[in-house]
């Protein structure tokens, strides 16, 4: 197989085993080339793409922009904060004003869930999902499976834990539906308040316990609290929050193995990650910011039809 089986990257569900392996060998060839003095290749020298965010972003936006520089690609960046979106203009409209200017790919970040299929429905350019409300986060999670293997040699047979807010979290679910592709045990652990009602049926473990989760696990992800997502208070206060779930060496230290930390960002310091782990040698958050690079020019250069 040298091509996707999907025409959009909408969510991590419609991906194939076979799509996953496909991405991550092109995302192996992409890290060479960005680790050279000259770090740009003409792949998509032909091809226009548009990244429309309504919803800030930071560390994805940068991501995103920088993979398709490397790949030569012409880029448009549209932000709803700057835009006729503040006068009522639909989803539809936007994005049909960005397609009549010849746009032959959409990265969309928006904050409802489903509005990347909405528009994989009605326009005619290549969807890529870069967050849809609590719903996925494909890239994401597909950075993240790649830096497991990277650091493990592979990911199946490997115990992974999603600590923290998993009920707010779009990071979480396309997490979960990756590593169960790929061969993976999940585990997910928080409190009881901000673990979605629905958990049980993917399959998953759940434990409430931090100290079970961590002694359980090879590898641990940690969410950070998605306050701007909260209408009303989920815990007492995040200083009791980070008494239970918050990762510090000295939790780390109790474990009969070492474990590796990830994190997608940005981080929340003190609360659920301590500088003592983000900085330490378990952590492979910066390998993540680095793969996400790679991971983004493969599935970019993968959906304009490039094949390996």
């Amino acid at each position: 197989m040298s091509q996707l089986s999907v025409r959009h990257l909408l969510g991590i569900k419609h991906l194939s085993h076979e799509d996953l392996h496909l991405i991550f060998q092109t995302a192996d060839n992409f890290k060479e080339v960005i680790n050279r003095p000259i770090k740009k290749v003409p792949s998509l020298r032909d091809i226009t793409i548009a990244n429309v965010f309504f919803e800030n972003s930071t560390r994805t936006k940068l991501s995103f922009e920088l993979a398709e520089k490397r790949l030569s690609a012409d880029v448009v960046n549209f932000s709803s904060t700057e835009s006729s979106v503040k006068k009522g203009e639909t989803l539809l409209d936007t994005v049909n004003n960005i397609l009549a200017m010849k746009v032959d790919m959409v990265v969309i970040r928006h904050g409802s869930a489903g509005a990347p299929h909405f528009l994989s429905k009605h326009i005619d350019a290549n969807i890529i999902n870069a967050g849809d409300g609590t719903h996925e986060h494909p890239t994401q999670a597909l950075l993240d499976t790649f830096s497991i293997r990277e650091r493990l040699g592979s990911v199946e047979g490997k115990k992974v834990v999603i600590v923290g807010d998993i009920l707010h979290s779009r990071v979480a679910l396309s997490n979960i539906f990756a590593l169960q592709k790929l061969g993976a045990e999940v585990m997910v652990c928080g409190p009881n308040t901000l673990l979605p009602k629905y958990i049980d049926q993917l399959g998953v473990h759940v434990e409430l316990d931090l100290d079970k989760a961590l002694a359980w696990c090879d590898v641990a992800n940690i969410l950070r609290i998605q306050l701007e997502r909260q209408q009303i208070k989920y815990f007492p206060s995040l200083r009791e929050y980070t008494l239970y779930y918050g990762v510090n060496r000295e939790r780390l230290d109790l474990l009969p193995k070492p474990i590796t930390i990830m994190h997608p960002g940005p981080i929340n310091r003190g609360v659920e990650l301590h500088s003592d782990v983000a900085d330490s040698e378990h952590s492979i958050i910066l390998g993540q910011v680095e793969n996400g690079v790679a991971i983004r020019m493969a599935v970019l250069y993968l959906l304009a039809g490039g094949g390996v």
